[in-house]
Order: structure tokens, then sequence, then C-alpha cells
């Protein structure tokens, strides 16, 4: 699910509009498999596992591969369904500069949210 970040954000012309001011790295950890998102002016130029311990970014959100599982099916259950509730419910964590992620919290929980499967698609 993590390689439909990109192609889902950049295809969608209001996420792109919300997020046009930042411009970060931020790590996304999905179980033992850390991902570096690059995010240029809201677009997401690339998803890669991370290569190098000391490359974290300004933030990191993870949580093991069943809650990720469970927050991207087209409807998540309670305690998925957004990240503070995963954060709440002990599934998922936050660290680093949380600043862009709080001033940006809808751009990014979109985002998070892009890769779950919409009526229709595959």
């Amino acid at each position: 699910m993590i390689e439909k970040i990109a192609q889902k954000v950049n295809g969608d012309a209001a996420l792109l509009r919300r997020g046009r001011f930042v411009s970060l790295d931020f790590l996304i950890g999905v179980g033992d498999t850390d991902y570096m998102v690059a995010v240029r002016e809201g677009r997401i130029e690339a998803v890669e596992e991370r290569r190098l311990p000391t490359h974290t970014g300004v933030f990191s959100v993870r949580a093991d591969a069943a809650a990720w599982d469970a927050h991207w099916q087209p409807m998540p259950r309670r305690g998925r369904h957004d990240l503070f509730s995963m954060v709440a419910d002990g599934a998922a964590t936050f660290e680093g500069d949380l600043l862009p992620l709080m001033q940006n919290l809808q751009y990014f929980k979109d985002v998070l949210a892009s890769p779950r499967a919409v009526s229709g698609e595959g």
C-alpha cells in the first residue's frame, strides 16, 4: 500500500493545493521497515525504503503492519480511522519535530490515508 501514496497524493488537486507550502522529508514506519517520504510543495517526490539509519526526516509516524492495514481499509474500524486515534490506542507513535505535522495536520492525515481503496478501486 505504501507505494500508492505518491500516485494518490499527486493525482489529488485539492490535496496538492492544501500542501503547497509543505517541503520536507518524513518517515513512515511499517513494522520493522522504514520508508522515507520526500514532499516538495505538496507533491510526493519519492517514497523509498530508508537506506541509512541517519536519514530520519523531520518527524516519523510508526505503526505495525496490521495497524496500517486496518488504517488503509476503505472503512477503517474505530481506533484505526485516524492517526490520533491510533496513537491514543497505542497502535502508532509520533517522533521528532511535530510542529510541521501539526501546522499541516489535515494534509498529513490525508496523505497517510491516501492508500485507502475507494469503492470501485482494486
